[in-house]
């Protein structure tokens, strides 16, 4: 049985249910006041479809997406292709003040929660929106209001898990080489920071991702790419441990699986870096902290791949894309 709870919401899962009627009248006995909903259609606003015949689920958020339409005066816009821009959104300092009587930091907000949970296809571009909270100008809240028109037209859409036997984790690695530079002013240090993203896969099915611009400088795209190869790796090796002690603890028969990793990287110079772990001259410069993953490696319980650009599934977590190559990529990623 696993019990998840957050304040007084709590969902469980077990193989039967009188186990769960059994858990329940215990609890009941102990004092608590349970009422139990019968199936598990919606959890913290996050509704569940089960389709027996696919064998999939699909997570959507339409009650919250109705509610940023609402919020924006934007229930009967025009839809976009996609979220964002291809270039990159700065900090604008001489641009015109927001326009907008809504509330900039409150609707960013609710597109944080949603792209959290349900929407990798708008992390990136509300990552960007979120740099500005305390001073938005006109380009900042025209910025909302294209990821808001994307949402307009994908109202009913999330994320569907369509779980394969591959009983692995795998996680696709980006970074965007100094994307913001000539867009902001050049005495602005962000002009020189590079982006990561990143996107992990259980059973073929999207668990975390995320989209950030890095902490330093990075001196080339072979730099970048490593932080970003790093970063993702500080996620995906807590989350390995993690599955392998829940495995551990559900299964039954012998031998036990043991979850494996696959990282996927594009850029060359990095995936030589991590494989080999040879410092060169190019490489001296990278701080040891990037580097914690090599031992791995070693003992193979994380394989990294090379793959090529257009195999990159975090694509969208650092860059705007054409509608083609992002719809493309949404749809390995989302199932639609």
């Amino acid at each position: 049985m696993i019990i998840f709870l957050y304040v007084d919401d709590c969902g469980i899962t077990s193989p039967t249910m009188s186990e769960i009627d059994a858990f329940l009248a215990r609890m009941r006995i102990k004092g608590f006041e349970l009422t139990k909903d019968e199936g598990f259609s919606e959890y913290l606003g996050i509704q569940f479809e089960q389709n027996t015949t696919s064998k999939s689920i699909a997570m959507t958020q339409p009650g919250l997406i109705n509610k940023i339409l609402k919020a924006t005066d934007l229930t009967t816009c025009k839809p976009n292709r996609t979220p964002t821009h291809q270039c990159g959104l700065a900090t604008d300092p001489d641009g015109l003040p927001m326009e907008e009587h809504w509330n900039y930091t409150s609707v960013v907000g609710m597109l944080l929660y949603l792209s959290t949970n349900t929407r990798p296809d708008i992390t990136f571009a509300v990552s960007q929106v979120a740099r500005f909270c305390s001073n938005p100008k006109k380009s900042h809240s025209q910025a909302i209001k294209m990821i808001v028109r994307y949402l307009s037209g994908t109202v009913n859409n999330g994320i569907t898990f369509s779980p394969t036997e591959n009983f692995k984790l795998d996680m696709y690695v980006d970074a965007d080489f100094a994307g913001l530079h000539g867009r902001e002013p050049q005495d602005n240090p962000i002009s020189a920071r590079s982006r990561t993203g990143y996107i992990i896969f259980f059973c073929g099915c999207p668990l975390m991702w995320k989209s950030q611009l890095q902490t330093e400088t990075a001196l080339s795209t072979f730099g970048a790419e490593y932080v970003a190869l790093s970063s993702g790796l500080r996620t995906l090796i807590p989350l390995q441990r993690v599955l392998q002690d829940m495995v551990n603890m559900l299964e039954h028969h012998s031998p036990t699986p043991t979850v494996h990793s696959e990282v996927f990287e594009d850029n060359s110079s990095a995936y030589l870096l991590a494989n080999n772990q040879r410092l060169s001259n190019r490489s001296l410069h990278l701080n040891v902290k990037y580097h914690h993953f090599w031992e791995q490696v070693r003992n193979k319980t994380i394989k990294i791949s090379q793959i090529s650009t257009t195999e990159q599934r975090a694509n969208f977590l650092t860059k705007g894309l054409s509608p083609q190559v992002f719809e493309t990529i949404r749809r390995y990623n989302q199932g639609w």
